[in-house]
């Protein structure tokens, strides 16, 4: 005889979600699936912010990369919580193996970026290169993960004590969004400045791995079959051994990654904060080289034909005053204290590590002729924008002299704005004069007019230059290609709040080496031979770089 079974009522919980079997009472339960979620929701956020943060650091345009890192991300959450739907009827068994999977790419997710960085070449064009698209894989891996927690959870924490779903999401994500908000302070806070990019991410795994395994093997053990109580203790230790191993090599694998950014010939590599400044050469007849972020900044080959074009054709006039913004390095004040008439430079620097290296490095307090130790030298470390803003400056610096990174990396967007330039003029005296180092021409010829159309902007006249670089696309057996790529020119912009500043040098000493008024007049033509017009000013609220 075949019996017959009625259906289940509308409502009623399917047969897999009756009542758990747990160690410990209800209660207790619940309270030990909420603080796992707590920690997993700290974890998630943690490999987040780590994957912004690091594309940043790589690429300085922070805007794009936490607009692809989170789209993405949110994306996948939703993709993942449709997927985990039909893993509903293994609940436990599915949320520890995802959480094992999560901890393992989230936890090695900064190491692999940052070696794909290192081995298969920079950032390149929009999307052109391996990295970038790496970045959206982890991205997408990482958020579909987190994204399948949620119904998980939810139906672990109903077959505790079944409640109406309206508090039974309250509660779930209470949980959640407290422990996004640990995990976000913890972030920049603790994990950066103490352990780094590399082994805060492995520690976060590691933390991820424990807290998922312990919630299902210690409360949800009885739901599990034979084979999943062994698969999975064996799945998390593979796991944390891998995030362990790879803690363990995590400085020999930065050394190697270095050495493959930046050479074999590194000298000093200093981390401040969120920072790598990295000197390269400077002994034994090789140039030496400074990067910051795996960017060069300073290059031996090259730095007196940046430093004589961007000082020199500013210092022809009235120059007792002169303030330096950013420069930490020291080689443009150097410049400057060459001329006679130079009674005071003030320099604000931005990172007082490159100041303190270019005081005590041999090499490079050598090439930038020790200024710091020169009385005239009056150096504070600070936001430059900041600075300008709340000092009590009066209208007295004869040449201003703007040492920044190019416009484009994000940091420096708001130091080529209309509101900063309008700033700077307010503390030159009449006739004073400003020069701007406004990035290449060439590969970048947009962003250098919008430089020149911000000035004019706020009212200041202005003579563009563009000076070519010895040093473009330079690569030898210490120094590789990725590392190397020079630009093929540098931009500048002479300006002045009163008549056009004319681009020449001061008949009188100190002759540049590497300049001639033959040369200056040549920079201007080929400068104004790449114009492009109809350009907008930069501000704060419209960035435009």
């Amino acid at each position: 005889m075949i019996e017959s079974h009625a259906p289940a009522p509308p409502g009623a919980p399917p047969p897999w979600a009756g009542p758990a079997r747990l160690p410990v009472r209800p209660a207790t339960g619940r309270f030990l699936v909420l603080a796992c979620v707590f920690v997993c929701a700290a974890c998630g956020l943690v490999y987040e912010l780590e994957l912004v943060a690091l594309a940043s650091y790589l690429t300085g345009d922070s805007v794009t990369q936490a607009s692809v890192v989170l789209s993405v991300m949110v994306f996948a959450m939703g993709i993942g919580s449709l997927a985990a739907k039909r893993l509903r009827r293994h609940a436990a068994a599915a949320f520890g193996a995802l959480e094992a999977l999560l901890a393992l790419v989230g936890g090695c997710s900064a190491m692999a970026l940052y070696a794909a960085f290192a081995w298969t070449g920079d950032w390149g064009g929009l999307w052109a290169s391996g990295p970038r698209w790496l970045l959206v894989a982890l991205s997408l891996a990482i958020g579909l993960l987190i994204g399948a927690e949620v119904p998980l959870l939810m139906e672990l924490i109903q077959r505790i004590r079944r409640q109406d779903a309206g508090g039974a999401v309250a509660d779930l994500f209470a949980a959640d969004y407290v422990g996004a908000l640990v995990g976000g302070l913890a972030f920049p806070f603790l994990l950066l400045p103490l352990l780094g990019q590399l082994t805060g991410a492995l520690l976060t795994g590691a933390v991820n791995a424990v807290a998922g395994g312990t919630l299902v093997l210690g409360l949800f053990r009885g739901d599990l079959t034979r084979r999943a109580r062994w698969l999975l203790p064996a799945a998390n230790l593979a796991v944390l051994g891998v995030l362990a191993t790879a803690t363990v090599l995590a400085d020999d694998f930065e050394r190697a990654a270095r050495e493959a950014v930046y050479g074999k010939d590194v000298r000093v590599a200093v981390q401040t904060g969120a920072r790598e400044i990295a000197l390269t050469g400077g002994t034994h007849g090789r140039p030496l080289d400074l990067y910051v972020d795996g960017r060069l900044r300073v290059s031996g080959r090259d730095q007196d034909r940046y430093h004589e074009a961007l000082v020199h054709p500013a210092m022809n006039g009235p120059r007792a005053r002169v303030l330096v913004l950013g420069g930490g390095d020291g080689l443009a004040a150097r410049e400057v204290l060459r001329f006679p008439g130079v009674r005071r430079v003030d320099l604000v620097a931005l990172d007082p590590a490159v100041v303190d290296l270019a005081r005590r490095d041999p090499a490079l307090s050598r090439l930038n002729g020790h200024v710091y130790g020169d009385p005239r030298l009056h150096v504070s470390t600070a936001d430059a924008f900041r600075g300008l803003r709340t000092s009590a400056l009066v209208p007295s610096y004869d040449v201003v002299i703007a040492d920044l990174p190019e416009p484009g990396v994000t940091a420096s967007t708001k130091l080529y704005s209309e509101e900063f330039y309008g700033l700077v003029g307010r503390v030159l005296a009449p006739g004073g004069r400003l020069v701007v180092h406004a990035g290449p021409v060439s590969s970048r010829p947009r962003v250098f007019w919008t430089v020149e159309a911000t000035l004019r902007a706020a009212g200041l006249r202005t003579t563009p230059y563009r000076v070519g670089c010895r040093d473009s696309g330079t690569e030898g057996p210490d120094r590789p290609a990725r590392a190397s790529r020079a630009p093929r020119d540098w931009g500048f912009v002479l300006a002045s709040r009163g008549p056009r500043p004319a681009l020449a040098l001061d008949p009188r000493e100190p002759r540049p080496t590497t300049l001639t008024a033959q040369s200056l007049r040549a920079a201007r033509k080929a400068a104004q031979a790449t114009r492009v017009g109809g350009l907008a000013a930069s501000t704060l609220v419209h960035p435009r770089y």
